[in-house]
Parts: structure tokens; sequence; C-alpha cells
């Protein structure tokens, strides 16, 4: 199942990314794809929000994973882009399987360690303020939100 989205700016994803963060369940993954800038951390930035987040989210891109703690539930936000040429066992599964919910840019760099449950997010440039965003749910696991989201006229 999939669906596309146009998303005008900064407001309409942050609502979008509030309507998506109420159907995730414990533990989950979102996997984020699109160009460099075209708006993972802005997105994941506006699922923090949603849950009543309120300090500073950064691009773990140097880090690779950056972990929210102090909020319920756990956020894990992680990065691979680095990845790329770099197999080596970095302990990722633990955040992806773990107690939270598991925000991952550029997941084709460890798409072996990705669970089968898991939505996927691609968002594409389309000017300097609108982005399309196509989710996808490779395993009819979000038919709720798919529902919510064309029940709202997204």
């Amino acid at each position: 199942m999939e669906h596309k989205i146009i998303i005008q700016n900064l407001i309409e994803t942050e609502n979008l990314a509030r309507l998506i963060i109420k159907h995730l369940s414990i533990p989950n993954v979102i996997t984020l794809s699109g160009d460099l800038g075209a708006g993972k951390t802005t997105f994941v930035k506006g699922c923090l929000r949603a849950l009543n987040y309120q300090g500073r989210v950064l691009s773990p891109t140097f880090n690779i994973l950056k972990c929210y703690f102090d909020i319920t539930p756990h956020i894990y936000h992680i990065d691979a882009y680095r990845l790329e040429d770099n197999k080596h066992d970095l302990g990722l599964e633990e955040y992806i399987e773990g107690d939270g919910l598991c925000f991952i840019e550029w997941p084709s760099f460890i798409a072996d360690i990705i669970p089968s449950k898991h939505l996927e997010i691609y968002i594409k440039i389309l000017d300097e303020n609108r982005r399309e965003f196509l989710l996808i749910d490779p395993n009819d696991f979000y038919q709720d939100l798919f529902q919510e989201l064309i029940n709202n006229g997204l």
C-alpha cells in the first residue's frame, strides 16, 4: 500500500508528522529517503514536537545516532549516510528493535538490519518549500494510518 501527499510548507510537514506519530506503536521503524535537504530531519523534528519535545533536534549525520530518552516513547534517530562503505557492527539493532520509535535516514545503507514491520517515507523536493511525501507500507501494517490520511483529504 502506498500514499502520496504534497506538502506546501513546514507547518504542513509538522501536521503530517503529528498524524503519523499517533499511529505508531513501540517498537517501530520509520525509514526516510530523499535527496540532501529534502526534509528528512525536519520530519523527525516534527515527530518530536508532536511528542512535546522542546529541545534542539539536529541531524545525526556525524554521530550516526541521536537518542532522545527524556520523552515517551524514546526516539532513536539514525543517519546511515556515512555507513555506505562501513559494514562494521555498530550495535544499531539494539535501537532499531528497542523500546522506542526509530527513524532511519538513508536506510539503503543498512537495509539488512531493518525489520519487515516498518513505514517507508520518500521525500522529493518539488521547489523551495514544497515536498512530495510518498508513504509506503510494504506489509500492510499501517492501514489505519492510510485510512486517516484519506479521510483527512491528504
